[in-house]
């Protein structure tokens, strides 16, 4: 497949995943999108869906694919999740800033393997590691206890979200490690 052909299938899928929002902003009154949140949407689901037809095109099976496409996940739904509701307390708590630092690490990691298999999976070990000590440093941050506190969000939902998100890196990791034992070429180019 091209990348033009690529780019056209993102772009339609892009525009079919917006009508489920669009079909329930009409249909249910509760659904509050501005005209602003889904062109946010837009923007983030279509640049996923391009990461991942540009990475997948790097390797030649089928590991390296699913990898790609779990880490491209990871890091749609870390952004979208840390805009709408926050990782840490509600999405106005500053330190869901330091979330960034997650997908810095990912994305340097990537372009430092160029995109080889074993190097992909040290970049999304990385980044699952650096998951976990932004959460800690971030509930250091965030006190969840005492009058500043967000009653309505418990430590345990906290650890346990951050938990699954933080092993969302580490099986990319595991996926794109086992794609670099099945031989997969990566000398491909992104265009």
């Amino acid at each position: 497949m091209t990348l033009t052909q690529s780019i056209a299938r993102v772009a339609l899928g892009t525009g079919l995943l917006l009508l489920i929002p669009l079909t329930a902003k009409l249909t249910m009154a509760e659904m509050a999108w501005s005209p602003g949140d889904f062109v946010a949407a837009g923007i983030m689901l279509f640049g996923a869906g391009l990461t991942f037809a540009l990475i997948a095109r790097m390797g030649d099976n089928t590991l390296y694919r699913l990898g790609a496409g779990l880490g491209v996940v990871a890091g749609l739904l870390l952004v979208w999740a840390n805009g709408a509701v926050g990782l840490v307390g509600s999405e106005d708590n500053p330190a869901n800033v330091l979330y960034v630092a997650v997908l810095a690490v990912a994305l340097i990691g990537a372009f430092v393997a160029r995109f080889r298999p074993l190097g992909m999976s040290n970049a999304m070990f990385a980044a699952s590691l650096t998951y976990v000590v932004v959460t800690a440093i971030a509930l250091f941050v965030w006190k969840p206890t005492g009058a500043a506190a967000e009653p309505q969000v418990a430590l345990v939902n906290v650890l346990v979200a951050n938990g699954i998100f933080a092993a969302f890196w580490a099986v990319a990791g595991l996926l794109f490690r086992r794609a670099s034992t099945i031989g997969s070429h990566s000398g491909r180019q992104l265009v």
